[in-house]
Order: C-alpha cells, then structure tokens, then sequence
C-alpha cells in the first residue's frame, strides 16, 4: 500500500470534481462542516471491477465477498479508514431471498445493487485535518501518476464548478393523505390483529427533470448534510444521499449499529425547538418504537457474533439535523474471524430500522400496502475495506435520478398507538426540506 499526503481542505466538492469525470465517481461525504459527527470523506472512481446485482439475486452478498476476494487485503493503518475494496450500494429489494420472500423485480431505474472494486482513494479526514491518497497494490502506475495530477492542481479555495440543472414540475406524491392515512390504518389492523409490533411504511415522491444532479447535490448538502451522506455517478443515473443514520460499521471483528427511530421537527424558535427535542426524549410512543428495532438487531447481530458479546451501550439519545430530531439507539457485538463483513449484511439486510418487527411478515406488509419498489431508499450505502474496516449507512434522505426522473422517499415506523394524520405530517416533515431544496431550480 502507497500514500501520498495533500493539503488538507474542507473543500471537498471541488476534489470530487477532479476526478469526476472517470467511470464510475463516488464520494462518501462526512458532511463535513455541515453536519454533525461525521468525519472521514472518502474519493474514489474508475473501478477494476464492478458488480451490478438484479433484485431476482437469491445470493447477492456471497456475489459481493466474491468481489472482495479479488483484491488482496492489506494491513490495517489506524488513521485511514478504506485502503481499496468496495464501495457501492445494495438496494431494499436485494433483501428479499434473505428473508425468504419472493423476488420484486419492479423496475427503480437504478440497477438493484452496484458496487465497484476500487484500487485507490483519497481520504479526508476532518478531525485530524489530514488528507492522503491512499494506494492498493492494485493500482497501476499509470493511475497513479493520473490521480496525482488531478489533485496536486486542485485549486482548494474555489468553489465547486455548478452545472445547468433544472426541475421541470414539483414532486408528485405517491398518495393523497386520504390514501396514506387509509394505508396505514390498514397496517394498524395487522398490528391490532397480532401479525407484527411494528412497520415501516413508506411513500415516494417523483419530478421530471434535466442537467447535472452534482449541483442539485451540492444545494441538498448546504441544507440537509447528514455524516453518512453519499454522492454516486453510473451509467444508468445518480445517487444523492444525505442519510444521518449508520447501518453497520466494523473495525475488524467489532461491529457497530445505530438505529433511528422517533423523529420530531425543528423550529427556528429556540424554545420551541429545545421543547420538542425535550418532547420527543421523553415520548413512550416514540422510545418503545426505538426499542423494538434495538430488540430486533440484537437478534440479527446474535445470528452471526460471538455469543455474549452483543451489547446495547446506548439508549434513545438525541441527534438533532437542520429538519429534524431523532433518537438513536447503538447496538454493538463482535464478529468471529470465520465470517466476513458480506456475511453480516446478510444477515441483517435490510435494516430493522425500516421494515419492522417481526422483520419477514412486516416485509410482507410494506410490499402489499406500498405503491412501488423502495430500490436504493432504505437499502444501504457504503464501503468494505481490504484492511479490515467497513462502513455502511442506511439509505434514507437518498434520492435517485434516472430516465430524466428524479424520486425521493420518506416514512415512519406504524405502532399502535400510532396516529394515522400525525405518520403522515411526520413523513412529509422528513422529506419536505429535500424537495423544497430541489424545487427551487423550477424552470
């Protein structure tokens, strides 16, 4: 493994840029100084190899250790998180055969699942205000000298360069908050009726539209940044995410997993707002739908971690973001050597946090009352490193563009002391600042 060191910068847009242009471009941005707690951005494009999955895949995780295995895995560093492996996403449908359902192979525009194998990075890393470029074996010489080029001319005190963008209409919503509320009294009834604890129910929301998505990207993350935010270019579209909520990070055989459930909406009066924060720590309602989910990932994490070792550190603590609150949860256990990452994503895809509990039947709920596939939005976002580490996000607050359609998606986990009025002013709080940001380039 090579690294070379830059100048620091929290300019990270205009690194991107720089190598945006090769196939395949990808940015898992910290947010940073946007949004709190993230702080590594990792750069990488012009895969060696890619994997596109098919939402029909019976073994998509096996498909993407198979992948890793391509790359020979290289000692740890502590200070660098990725040193080449795989960065891509796995879209909500890759889920199904995991949790023995049938196949939902809807068209999303987007291919079910992408990852590509990526041989060098730039990594940025805000807390020690350092940046390197970091090199597999992998990764020829040629590349090499390219990728220094690129990012010894950046110019770090400009702004990123904007492209022409255009929205052609407003977002359509998948329901009318009729239909919504009708669409969630009937998940009540499964509640009611015993069939499960909890659902996520979710609806999409959809614009026509034209011109480069990195400056509708660049105009979300000045308004909403989440430290698990992503941007991806492939052929068939992008991918826009400003996701605030960890799926599974691992350091090694240490695993991680942080769940949000409960949500309340800021204010811009401060009073206000320190009272719904106060409102929603203390909301039985919205702790035991979060304990549900805690409940369920202990379960997926004791399928495959050391007996014992799963462990809940934290409980219901407050994460505030520009449009919301949220509490999170953090589950952790540790991962014996004869299993690989890819084995714990499959485990556990998709996250508890946005199906439900039980997880098979509440999936079985979500595609008989949902109007359209999930694709990437509620799948995960993320990379596996060949040093060790890994770490993945759930894809919330994630839009798509394909076909000249952009579509976002928003939700809520169902109880049942749910409200069917309140769910859907908690979804439309949710996704609101996303679509309002993105309706501002209206033609």
């Amino acid at each position: 493994m090579q690294i070379v060191s830059l100048p620091y910068s929290i300019n990270t847009p205009v690194a991107f840029q720089a190598i945006a242009d090769l196939p395949a471009p990808v940015w898992l941005d910290s947010g940073q100084p946007l949004a709190p707690g993230g702080r590594f951005d990792i750069i990488s494009a012009d895969p060696i190899e890619t994997l596109r999955l098919e939402a029909g895949s019976s073994d998509p995780f096996t498909q993407l250790d198979d992948l890793m295995c391509e790359l020979c895995p290289q000692d740890s560093d502590a200070q660098l998180p990725f040193c080449g492996g795989a960065i891509g996403y796995a879209g909500y449908e890759l889920g199904a055969a995991g949790n023995f359902l049938a196949p939902d192979t809807r068209p999303t525009g987007l291919p079910a699942g992408f990852f590509g194998l990526y041989s060098w990075a730039l990594i940025v890393d805000h807390q020690l205000r350092a940046s390197h470029l970091v090199f597999h074996p992998a990764c020829t010489r040629t590349q090499k000298n390219d990728l220094v080029a690129r990012f010894t001319a950046v110019r770090w005190q400009t702004e990123a360069r904007r492209g022409d963008f255009s929205l052609g209409d407003y977002f359509t919503h998948e329901f009318s908050h009729g239909d919504y509320r009708a669409a969630i009294e009937k998940v009540l009834d499964y509640i009611r009726a015993g069939d499960i604890y909890q659902a996520n129910f979710t609806q999409r929301f959809a614009a026509p539209f034209d011109g480069d998505t990195f400056t509708a990207y660049l105009a979300l993350r000045e308004r909403a940044a989440g430290p698990f935010s992503s941007y991806m270019r492939l052929p068939e579209g992008d991918l826009l995410s400003l996701s605030p909520e960890r799926f599974i990070g691992a350091d090694g055989g240490s695993l991680r997993t942080e769940p949000i459930k409960g949500t309340a909406p800021r204010s811009d009066d401060p009073e206000r707002d320190a009272r719904a924060a106060a409102a929603l720590r203390a909301s039985a309602k919205d702790r035991a739908e979060n304990l549900m989910i805690v409940d369920l990932l202990r379960n997926d994490f004791g399928k495959l971690c050391r007996r014992g070792s799963v462990r809940v550190p934290q409980l219901f603590e407050l994460a505030s973001f520009a449009n919301v609150h949220h509490l999170v949860s953090t589950v952790t256990g540790e991962l014996p050597g004869e299993y690989a990452f890819a084995d714990l994503l499959a485990a556990c895809f998709p996250g508890g946090s946005i199906t439900g509990a039980p997880k098979r039947r509440a999936m079985e709920i979500i595609r008989e009352q949902e109007r359209s596939p999930r694709g990437v939005y509620c799948g995960s976002i993320g990379y596996i490193s060949s040093c060790g580490r890994a770490d993945t996000s759930i894809a919330i607050r994630t839009l798509t563009a394909a076909g000249g359609r952009m579509t976002c998606a928003a939700g809520g986990g169902i109880v049942a002391d749910s409200n069917p009025a309140a769910e859907h002013e908690e979804c439309l709080n949710k996704v609101r600042l996303l679509m309002e940001t993105v309706e501002e380039f209206l033609v």
